[in-house]
């Protein structure tokens, strides 16, 4: 076992991996990344084995409100990437600011566990070494959440994770779980080879359209400065303006209000349903051979699911109670820093309408400063760890998101940024 005397470990070689290998590097903090895939970008290399992303997948914000302030992405970038396009900005994020060469790639984390000394062993594929402390860095949108029905079903039925071409709706009739963001894609994807196209839902969204006025909706909405709800009430009104009301186009009525989850950015879906291209049925009952059993009483039969159902939180290499887990949902301190830790970080564990990944180098950048702080600023680092133990601080900006596992890391942009900058005060005092 190799003990690493002043290193840091970085789980992950995505977007907030590379966030967090960037902003210790920037302070000068010895770390070592390990990324089980052979190169940087996570989910948006489409080569890596554990990508969620499929052929046609773009980003649903603009790359302005999306990219990192330090690295723009060049101007012949579209202004909503396609995955190959993020892949290639990413290595080239790595190249630039030399983040190969602190990498090992092809290195899976098997376990975390704390030292009776307080350092961190790090068991993987490839060796087994102590670090001072560990950031993980593995995002959240990699472990499919699966859900179970009544019955068995004849065809094939699988997680979106799995999907990744058209192709394979060539002639068959196709139910999609799920209208999210993936799954609305998906469902466009496949009307121009599927024999049929129905979608299953559960519960109302909001959509939204990727442009006004020849402008990314992002890029505008974005400038309009108001109170949280203030503009949430301003932004609905706006909004039906554009996309009119969904339960026109067969959609419950959302039982949740604009921002409280996240909208739905595709107004082709809408497109292809209103010109009966795709079906919206209720959610499962029941799965019986070929036939699905809806919960308003009716049925029909499928060849295919495709289960768009998201993704839930896996940390598998660390014991939940190093994350303060309450139901598998960790409760850090500005989604950052367990509360009873000063070694232990998460970058990336963070959703918010516009946060883009500047919001995750953001987090980085504020972990850099506490471990700064802690080896050269001792009492800004004490009393920071003081409020971090207490653990109190509203991230949502009076806004009441939705009950759900996915939501519960969902701030508010401009609040959580406030928040961060003033404990940055603190820890650089």
């Amino acid at each position: 076992m190799k003990n690493l005397n002043g290193f840091y470990a970085i789980i992950g070689g995505g977007p907030s991996g590379l966030a967090a290998a960037r902003n210790l590097q920037k302070r000068n903090i010895p770390f070592i990344g390990f990324e089980a895939h052979t190169d940087v970008g996570g989910l948006w290399d489409i080569d890596n084995p554990n990508s969620t992303v499929y052929k046609s997948a773009h980003l649903i914000s603009s790359k302005k409100m999306t990219e990192f302030n330090e690295f723009p992405m060049k101007e012949t970038v579209a202004d909503y990437p396609s995955h190959a396009e993020l892949g290639a900005y990413f290595k080239d994020f790595a190249k630039h600011f030399g983040l190969y060469d602190h990498y090992r790639f092809g290195t899976f984390v098997e376990s975390i566990k704390k030292t009776e000394d307080g350092k961190w062993e790090v068991k993987t594929n490839n060796g087994e070494f102590i670090f001072d402390g560990v950031v993980i860095a593995n995002g959240t949108l990699s472990e499919p959440n699966i859900p179970s029905y009544e019955g068995k079903f004849n065809g094939d039925i699988f997680h979106a994770k799995k999907y990744k071409t058209p192709e394979i709706f060539k002639g068959k009739r196709v139910l999609i779980v799920g209208a999210g963001n993936s799954g609305c894609d998906i469902a466009v994807d496949a009307v121009h080879h599927a024999a049929s196209i129905d979608m299953s839902v559960r519960r109302g969204y909001h959509f939204v359209p990727k442009y006004i006025m020849g402008k990314p909706a992002d890029s505008i909405g974005g400038k309009i400065k108001l109170p949280p709800k203030l503009k949430q009430k301003v932004d609905s009104k706006i909004l039906k303006l554009f996309t009119g009301d969904p339960t026109r186009f067969g959609f419950p009525k959302p039982d949740h209000k604009l921002y409280e989850s996240h909208p739905i950015v595709n107004s082709l879906v809408l497109h292809h349903i209103g010109h009966g291209d795709i079906n919206v049925m209720p959610s499962i009952e029941k799965l019986d051979g070929d036939t699905v059993h809806f919960s308003n009483g009716t049925s029909k039969d499928y060849d295919m699911i495709l289960l768009a159902t998201g993704y839930k939180l896996h940390y598998p290499f660390i014991d939940n109670s190093h994350l303060n887990c309450v139901d598998h949902t960790p409760q850090l301190f500005l989604n950052i820093f367990p509360p009873q830790e000063d070694s232990l970080f998460v970058v990336g564990l963070v959703e918010a309408a516009g946060i883009g990944w500047q919001g995750r180098y953001n987090q980085a950048e504020l972990v850099a400063l506490a471990i700064d702080a802690k080896i050269n600023r001792p009492e800004a680092f004490k009393k920071f760890q003081k409020r971090r133990q207490e653990n109190n601080e509203d991230l949502r900006g009076g806004m009441e998101y939705m009950k759900l596992a996915r939501m519960s890391y969902y701030v508010h942009k401009d609040t959580y940024l406030k928040k961060m900058k003033k404990y940055s005060e603190v820890l650089n005092n």
